[in-house]
């Protein structure tokens, strides 16, 4: 199921073992605890920061000083041993770019080292209840004042969010312009004014912190604002390339490792007297599954490529996230459907991975609006 990797060759592998020995010994032993508690310990973000996890694609001393190839080995290898939950890509490849590109120089000293460690953990509050994808609706305030702004608002869904010291918060400065009159905070989550609920229940993905955060007064320097006022709806769509290339890099690297859990495991059960792969049914599945799976994993390394030397369209990227996602969720289930009973049983990867990609589908641009992208191609 493996051909060469031309975006992520022999440069990549002894980081790949680090990131690996990292999983194995600091999550996959406590997950499934993680799992019932809603939450990852900040202790963990820690020590991924000690070994380099974090900010891998920026430079010293805002990060590990790689390139984002380093950072889709922590995505890749995170989605194969089934761990999607903990949220160190939203952290290192979404919140921290935006400030390296857009903040100055203080703000980037303030955040980022801090970030790199793991002693601060970052998080994007977008997302409203009635605001997803349709930026223009997003119903957060930010009122200038004398010295700063008074932020009011409520955001949902947001990913690390019980965890995180510092949010980047899309609020309408211009309500009247729509989508073009949002700006970009840096918001310190221990600021008079900031609260958040308990961890959301969600139906996949439990070890990932995601909740609501109130944004009540909440008083802002003009030194908090990222970049320019008005050019935060700009800022997050240039953003958006990167995160749905790593959305599409998870979904992939999951699918070929529940693939091969798969094909390994019809080669064990048997049915009627017979090994499940023995049956004609199920390996018209699984070659189905290879070659889609296969076909992806090429056309996702032709678009990290194009992403490192800073060549991936916006519409590349909607591509890749879409096709990776919709195909994802499709062959999980028909993989499941080979375990019977079992993959339906919590202790089977397939059964968490199942839940846990549905999700995949939603954030980072729905796939009905990643088709309007791609449709509206010339």
């Amino acid at each position: 199921m493996s051909h060469t990797r031309l975006a992520l060759g022999d440069d990549y592998d002894l980081f790949r073992q680090q990131v690996r020995r990292f999983i194995h010994g600091e999550i996959l032993p406590h997950y499934d605890n993680w799992e019932r508690e809603g939450v990852t310990p900040q202790a963990l973000w820690r020590l991924a920061g000690e070994r380099g996890l974090l900010n891998c694609a920026l430079p010293t001393p805002f990060g590990a000083g790689g390139d984002f190839g380093h950072a889709a080995v922590v995505i890749e290898e995170l989605a194969h041993t089934n761990v999607m939950g903990v949220g160190f890509s939203v952290h290192s490849d979404m919140v921290a770019p935006y400030l390296l590109a857009h903040g100055d120089d203080s703000q980037r000293l303030a955040w980022l080292p801090g970030m790199a460690r793991g002693e601060i953990i970052g998080a994007i509050a977008m997302t409203e209840p009635d605001a997803g994808s349709d930026l223009k609706q997003i119903r957060t305030r930010a009122q200038k004042v004398d010295g700063g702004y008074v932020i009011n608002g409520r955001k949902t869904f947001i990913t690390n969010g019980v965890n995180a010291h510092m949010l980047i918060v899309a609020a309408s400065t211009r309500p009247e312009l729509g989508a073009r009159g949002i700006t970009l905070f840096c918001v310190n989550t221990a600021i008079q004014g900031v609260t958040r609920s308990s961890p959301l229940r969600k139906i996949g993905l439990h070890a990932q912190d995601v909740c609501e955060i109130f944004l009540d007064d909440v008083h802002v320097s003009d030194g908090c604002r990222l970049g320019q006022e008005n050019f935060g709806f700009d800022y997050l769509m240039t953003g958006l390339t990167q995160e749905r290339l790593a959305i599409a890099m998870s979904a992939c690297a999951s699918l070929h490792a529940r693939l091969a859990d798969a094909i390994e495991y019809t080669r064990q059960r048997k049915v009627f007297g017979k090994r499940i792969i023995d049956h004609q049914n199920t390996r018209f599945k699984l070659a189905d599954a290879r070659a889609q799976a296969t076909m992806l994993r090429v056309f996702l390394d032709d678009c990290l490529l194009r992403h490192l030397r800073g060549e991936l369209s916006d519409e590349h990227a909607a591509m890749a996230k879409l096709r990776a996602t919709e195909l994802h969720c499709t062959v999980l289930d028909d993989l499941l459907q080979l375990y019977g009973g079992y993959g339906y049983m919590a202790e089977f990867d397939i059964g968490r991975a199942w839940c846990d990609a549905r999700a995949m589908r939603l954030y980072g641009g729905t796939s009905e609006i990643l088709r309007e992208i791609i449709g509206r191609m010339d």
